[in-house]
């Protein structure tokens, strides 16, 4: 029961991290997009149709290949989730519109689009759909002998993995290198980086964009492995839990990992445990409380390190420079 019970945590930890760590790098650049959790659901929805045209190019769904099976879905809800992040950057970067008002009104469409898209293939999809999904939960060949270890570590698809080489990757990016460096001066005062000659707008969306993107197979990897093929429509609960989750961990796409798996095991422990309806919600509430908690810590500390980009938030006019 504890091994299937930390399997459930690792694998629901995945919607998590995949949303951190794409709003942690939007928000490195100064950008607040709080239409995560609405293009977490494009890219589902993406996903989703990516999965339609390729089982619609097929004479069997039978015969689908490994390749098709896995890349046109992704390829799909990469473009769908950069497609929100575009309209997010145009209108706030391009068109300076309040990044608060912007990212609900995204969120709003996203859950719209996805119960559209859900409407429209959820049904007659279903099955072509479940056999996509054995792709991506296709785990290695050797968890079975190795037990316990090999279920715990090495029983999960290629996106559960992915997520985590993405969260290292990109910390050590934003961490290390100079386009990190320049990442975070236009995140803590546009109009210094501008003066020292770095493009504002191009890292504003270029990290909005690969943010994005990233966010989106969060939602890709919840219907496609987490439900097996079922469209769901609770990704945008998952999405705020993300955007909470990189308060949490202190804007750290490595300290995410850890974070997004106490999220998932607060979140999962009362299926696990006998406990009342009410006290079922009152754990998954936990989370939000814990992340206001760390906010009021990190507020009231000094460190730069773990204080949000200064300009997070705020719109940037050149011509005040």
């Amino acid at each position: 029961m504890i091994v299937s019970f930390l399997q459930s945590v690792i694998r629901f930890s995945t919607v998590f991290l995949y949303g951190a760590v794409g709003e942690t790098i939007t928000e490195k650049s100064g950008n607040l997009n709080l239409g995560i959790p609405g293009i977490m659901c494009m890219g589902g929805a993406g996903g989703v149709i990516g999965g339609v045209m390729y089982i619609n190019s097929l004479p069997d769904p039978e015969v689908m290949t490994w390749a098709g099976a896995i890349l046109v879905p992704v390829f799909m809800s990469m473009f769908f989730a950069l497609l929100g992040g575009l309209i997010y950057s145009f209108l706030t970067v391009t068109l300076r519109c309040n990044q608060n008002v912007t990212g609900l009104a995204l969120t709003t469409f996203g859950i719209g689009f996805l119960a559209f898209v859900g409407s429209k293939f959820g049904t007659t999809y279903s099955r072509g759909m479940s056999l996509i999904s054995r792709y991506f939960r296709q785990s290695f060949s050797f968890a079975a002998d190795l037990e316990a270890f090999g279920q715990l570590f090495f029983s999960y698809g290629i996106l559960v993995y992915s997520a985590i080489i993405i969260a290292i990757i990109t910390a050590v990016i934003i961490k290390k290198t100079r386009t990190g460096l320049n990442l975070r001066a236009v995140g803590e005062n546009p109009a210094t980086a501008d003066a020292a000659g770095i493009s504002v707008t191009k890292y504003k969306y270029g990290a909005t964009l690969i943010g994005s993107m990233i966010a989106g197979l969060g939602g890709l990897f919840y219907i496609i492995d987490k439900s097996a093929g079922n469209i769901e429509y609770t990704i945008d609960t998952y999405g705020w839990m993300a955007v909470a989750l990189v308060i949490f961990t202190i804007w750290r796409t490595n300290w995410a990992i850890l974070g997004s798996l106490i999220f998932a095991m607060l979140y999962l422990l009362p299926t696990f445990v006998a406990v009342s309806f009410a006290q079922m919600e009152l754990i998954k509430m936990v989370p939000y409380l814990v992340t206001i908690i760390v906010l009021i810590i990190t507020s009231i500390r000094n460190g730069k390190e773990k204080q949000p980009p200064a300009s997070l938030g705020t719109t940037y006019f050149r011509e005040e420079r």
